[in-house]
């Protein structure tokens, strides 16, 4: 067996730490890097939890390797199901490979009629600055659904309906679903409601508009400016995720979210604020929350004390 470990952007004592774990199992393994060559591997470990996935599949096409995503932090997530310090007890079930593979759907980008990377998530066309309504055209599969002014519209997954559509109004979806959701945000016309439309659709948000230039936010992650048009179709092959875990279907990942829906609810606005801009930025200091989010320094401690006791984040000592 050959396994390969991608840890972009991660510390290098973990990425250490799972290849020592892997030779005393007696199994093959090699770090990916920018320089590695191609090599034919079972499977590939990801670290760096759901973003760190997330990232792997930005830059990485193909999908035939089956991907196990590995947490970091206390919490797994819905891409990354494990976490580091319970890896030890499933190498067993990775080396007899006694598992699942779930093929979790991607989402095709064209922006301005040009190929981007594919996401997992979701789509979201805003304007360039929060507040100012942007005015767009949506048709699906070549025919006029509606002409909108609104905050923006997402195009969300499966996967990504318990993200950043479920905070606009969208439903959650089971990981199965073969369908995509669109959501208008904070539209002027109170008939417009979430759509649900089969994942083989083509998506076209077009005469995209604003009074400043409007973006293309991936995955929360990268923004792009767009001109005109964007164009969301389903990308083949889907992503393939590997679940070790028997809990992992898709009811108990439906209820996992609903859980989680209840606490950040319940969670303090500023609280809110950093474990979004973490989930975003990945690692920072007390300092460079503060300097990010514009709050007070008392309050950055504050709801990072409250993240650290409900076990969101984690503090990391600096080398």
């Amino acid at each position: 067996m050959q396994i390969g470990i991608y840890g972009s952007g991660t510390t290098a004592s973990a990425a250490i730490t799972i290849k020592k774990i892997l030779d005393d199992a007696e199994i093959e393994s090699f770090v990916i890097t920018s320089k590695s060559k191609s090599r034919l591997v079972d499977c590939i470990l990801v670290l760096g939890g759901d973003k760190g996935v997330r990232n792997y599949f930005h830059r990485s096409f193909d999908s035939t390797t089956p991907v196990l995503g590995i947490s970091e932090g206390e919490a797994s997530g819905f891409l990354a199901q494990i976490d580091l310090r319970e890896f030890s007890s499933h190498v067993k079930i990775l080396k007899k490979q006694n598992y699942t593979v779930e093929e979790v759907p991607r989402i095709g980008v064209k922006i301005d009629g040009k190929n981007v990377y594919p996401v997992l998530n979701d789509v979201a066309v805003f304007s360039s600055r929060s507040a100012m309504l942007m005015e767009h055209t949506l048709r699906v599969n070549d025919e006029e659904v509606w002409h909108d002014n609104s905050d923006g519209i997402i195009v969300s997954t499966p996967i990504g309906s318990s993200a950043y559509s479920m905070s606009a109004g969208g439903p959650m979806l089971f990981p199965d679903s073969g369908v995509f959701e669109i959501i208008s945000v904070n539209s002027l016309d109170i008939t417009r409601r979430p759509i649900i439309v089969s994942n083989t659709s083509s998506i076209q948000i077009s005469d995209i508009s604003a009074r400043l230039h409007c973006e293309v936010v991936l995955d929360g992650l990268d923004r792009y400016k767009v001109t005109n048009t964007v164009e969301c179709t389903q990308f083949l092959p889907p992503a393939k995720i590997i679940r070790l875990k028997k809990n992992s279907t898709a009811i108990s990942a439906l209820a996992k979210k609903v859980h989680l829906a209840e606490e950040l609810l319940s969670m303090p606005p500023s609280s809110k604020l950093l474990l979004k801009t973490l989930e975003y930025e990945g690692a920072l200091t007390q300092k460079d929350l503060a300097n990010k989010t514009l709050l007070p320094d008392r309050t950055v401690r504050l709801a990072l004390s409250h993240l650290l006791k409900k076990g969101y984040v984690k503090k990391e000592s600096l080398n």
